[in-house]
């Protein structure tokens, strides 16, 4: 992988309309998710961005209360800059990021990506007996 990649949390570089393109219609957890609902997930997570130069080519957001969890979500790297091991340094970069240490637990959801995850000490639950969700189906 080049060099030539930054991460950043600076919200105001966030390309809301590749954010929201992928989200609605490339992902498979937000399918048809409007962009009003976008930009209010944004707004009220940590954000971090993928740049070459100024073009946005991942993404992912961590809903947290900086104390004692984290929710990893709505990580992506788009098609054209995957296999350069982006997903990686941007899931590193979030663990490592320093208002997120010393948290209790992180959480988070994927129906294909466990390998990747299991690389930065996700696991599956002890005892999923203990999780409980509210899931409100075809929310968008």
């Amino acid at each position: 992988m080049t060099d030539d990649y930054i991460i950043s949390t600076d919200k105001s570089r966030l390309d809301l309309n590749l954010v929201h393109q992928f989200l609605s219609q490339e992902s498979y957890w937000a399918k048809n998710m409007p962009m009003e609902l976008v930009r209010k997930a944004v707004d009220n997570s940590l954000c971090f961005g993928v740049y070459l130069a100024d073009q946005q080519v991942g993404f992912a957001r961590v809903i947290t209360d900086y104390t004692t969890f984290a929710y990893l979500s709505d990580v992506f790297v788009v098609k054209e800059h995957r296999g350069k091991g982006l997903s990686k340094r941007l899931v590193q970069y979030i663990v490592d990021y320093p208002d997120l240490q010393g948290l209790r637990r992180w959480t988070l959801v994927t129906v294909d990506a466990h390998t990747l995850y299991e690389q930065f000490g996700f696991t599956f639950p002890d005892d999923p007996k203990l999780y409980m969700q509210r899931k409100l189906i075809d929310s968008y």
